[in-house]
């Protein structure tokens, strides 16, 4: 992907955050000059890896198997000045993209659908070796409490 389309991601996402009133720090617009004034007063943002992330998950294919996103926070488990329990970011998914599955053993996520459509999820809790358990699901959506079956699909409309 070459700088002017990832530009132009950048630019879409922040064109669709702020569509939904959605506010980005000040880091988020920050452009090359600025970063470069910038010293240690900003080593959480450079340390913590926050801002602008695009990423094909290796598949080199974007448009299909792919995400724009801004993190926003982020903690470090190995950093003890950055030991934050948790992450924030804001993950922009066009239509037909899909994210890779994937684990945290230590981390919980919130996944807020902001808005634009729905937002599809196909939950398996993990296995030891590392695959897919038959095990089923114990999930949360807006406090309220779910048991479904691996590999069952949950939609988040906007706002859940």
């Amino acid at each position: 992907m070459n700088r002017s389309m990832i530009n132009q991601k950048i630019n879409e996402a922040i064109s669709f955050a702020k569509s939904l009133s959605f506010a980005l720090p000040p880091f988020a617009y920050w452009n090359p000059e600025v970063w470069r004034s910038k010293g240690s007063e900003c080593n959480e943002i450079r340390c913590c890896m926050l801002g602008w992330d695009l990423t094909d998950f290796g598949s080199g294919d974007f448009d299909s198997i792919g995400l724009t996103l801004f993190t926003i926070r982020n903690g470090s488990a190995t950093n003890p000045h950055y030991s934050k329990p948790y992450c924030e970011k804001l993950l922009v998914v066009q239509d037909g993209q899909v994210c890779p599955y994937h684990y945290h053993w230590k981390k919980t996520e919130d996944i807020i659908n902001r808005g634009g459509s729905d937002l599809m999820i196909q939950l398996y809790n993990s296995a030891d070796d590392g695959g897919f358990s038959d095990a089923p699901i114990y999930v949360s959506v807006d406090g309220t409490a779910r048991e479904i079956a691996a590999g069952s699909i949950i939609r988040l409309t906007p706002g859940e």
